[in-house]
């Protein structure tokens, strides 16, 4: 029997890499991504492929098989604001999509999941539900919510097979160096004092392998096709709370709240309602914070090693 064929769109990236991992076996995977994949992040059995998105030519000549299942993780978070050069986000995310789109063949396509963000929701009120009006405030959660508008109206006149998963703050091991945990854990391994907001920002934290789980399930759904479906905890946790639980598991390191401001229309309270995700998916995190967080710093420790 043939193994179905996979497109995962930014294998080479945090959750895209999870994922490889998690299908490599019983799949046919084909990665797509600027760059090549880290010594940490790399996977057998996975035929990689560098490719530029937003170049429409050079997608069309890359792209030109057919797939029976596409995962976009492409892109990448940014709050730079328009006038500091974030127009640049919207051609990364949004054309990127519509190349793509344009270029996969329908024949085999069963599904294609496109990972959202919670900041689509802006500052809308905690808990946030998908049926709620999307509120962008910065051009990458605008060139987000377009993505995801583009993919609901490609199934509402065409029958794209499409689902627009909006997952929140995703945590665990090899996830870039430069995002908020690592930071924190690699601050609190070497025992330095680190800058930090005051901390009263509450956020929902999802171990990436439960996102994973939501990925692969909404994959084999039959009830997916046109809904935007949140992946998060749906625990509010404060910021001050997060960094406070790591450098206890760590006994080590020193935070400087209210070194860094917050930053302009940030919303305080973005936590998911969850719901739809139980609903549909028959989908609930398993990994509770406290054992996501010791996971994430003995991968940590091994790499510092």
């Amino acid at each position: 029997m043939n193994k179905p064929r996979l497109l995962v769109i930014g294998g080479t990236g945090f959750i895209g890499s999870h994922l490889l991992a998690a299908t490599k076996d019983d799949w046919q995977v084909t990665s797509v991504s600027l760059n090549p994949p880290s010594p940490q992040r790399f996977v057998s059995s996975v035929r990689y492929l560098k490719l530029d998105l937003t170049n429409y030519s050079a997608v069309n000549e890359v792209l030109s098989e057919n797939y029976d299942y596409v995962v976009n993780l492409g892109g990448y978070i940014d709050h730079t604001l328009f006038q500091d050069g974030g127009h640049a986000l919207i051609n990364t995310h949004f054309l990127a999509l519509k190349n793509l789109i344009s270029v996969l063949s329908r024949k085999s396509l069963k599904r294609f999941v496109h990972i959202g963000s919670s900041d689509e929701y802006g500052n809308l009120p905690a808990p946030q539900n998908e049926n709620l009006r999307e509120q962008p405030i910065s051009p990458y959660s605008l060139a987000k919510v377009a993505c995801t508008h583009l993919l609901q109206m490609l199934h509402r006149t065409e029958g794209f097979p499409a689902v627009v998963l909006r997952v929140f703050l995703t945590y665990g091991p090899n996830q870039d160096g430069k995002r908020f945990l690592p930071q924190i854990i690699k601050a609190c391994l070497s025992g330095d004092e680190f800058p930090t907001s005051a901390g009263y920002q509450h956020r929902d934290f999802c171990y990436v392998e439960d996102v994973v789980s939501a990925i692969l399930l909404s994959l084999n759904s039959n009830k997916v096709e046109g809904q935007v479906i949140n992946i998060a905890s749906g625990i509010p946790v404060s910021i001050r709370e997060i960094i406070d639980i790591t450098r206890d598991l760590i006994g080590s390191g020193h935070p400087q709240y209210g070194k860094i401001p917050y930053r302009p229309s940030e919303n305080m309270y973005l936590y998911a309602s969850i719901e739809k995700a139980k609903n549909i998916l028959c989908w609930t995190p398993e990994v509770n914070l406290q054992e996501g967080l010791i996971r994430t710093i003995e991968s940590q420790k091994n790499i510092q090693c």
